[in-house]
């Protein structure tokens, strides 16, 4: 008897440290979550639906230009209508087909009819290159916008030895180059 108890308890104790974990899971993230410096990467931007009566219709992720990135493309995505913000870059990037004078700052992705419902996510995609060689690591800003108004900015630094934000900004860390950089 005391033996069932225990294996019970033991149980319910992993269920419940499992659900815990769950809502640190859902956060906007970038996939892959490394890539090599100098490379060419599909990168996407995972968006889950964290509203229980609410759909995302709406999601702006900004590219950051401390390192810019000379080309990002976006992938069409159906249902959904895209916008994109340039800046011009006070030091152009040197590519092999010359220099780049400006850079994505910002992508905007809204719904056409209904977005994301609750329980659901979705892929939000772009071609990126090449990847900056002067870094370590690229921090996306993401701005998800619900059906009934809110706002969730995930846009918090994720600091080394401390606990993890509430809303951590999409990370991308860059690995030493390769030498294919197609």
């Amino acid at each position: 008897m005391k033996k069932s108890r225990l294996v019970v308890l033991a149980a319910l104790v992993v269920g419940l440290v499992a659900l815990a974990a769950l809502p640190a899971a859902a956060h906007v993230s970038v996939n892959p979550s490394s890539a090599p410096k100098g490379g060419f990467e599909v990168l996407s931007f995972n968006v889950p639906n964290e509203e229980a009566d609410a759909n995302t219709v709406k999601v702006d992720v900004l590219i950051p230009t401390k390192y810019p990135i000379a080309s990002v493309r976006i992938q069409p995505m159906p249902g959904w209508s895209t916008a994109v913000e340039k800046t011009t870059l006070a030091k152009p990037v040197k590519t092999d087909d010359g220099d780049v004078t400006q850079a994505v700052t910002k992508i905007t992705w809204t719904a056409d009819a209904g977005g994301l419902k609750p329980g659901e996510f979705d892929l939000f995609t772009i071609s990126a290159g090449p990847l900056p060689t002067k870094t370590n690591k690229l921090t996306f800003k993401a701005i998800q916008t619900y059906s009934n108004g809110e706002v969730v900015n995930w846009i918090q630094q994720t600091v080394k030895g401390a606990p993890e934000p509430e809303h951590p900004a999409p990370t991308l860390t860059l690995t030493a180059a390769s030498s294919d950089h197609h």
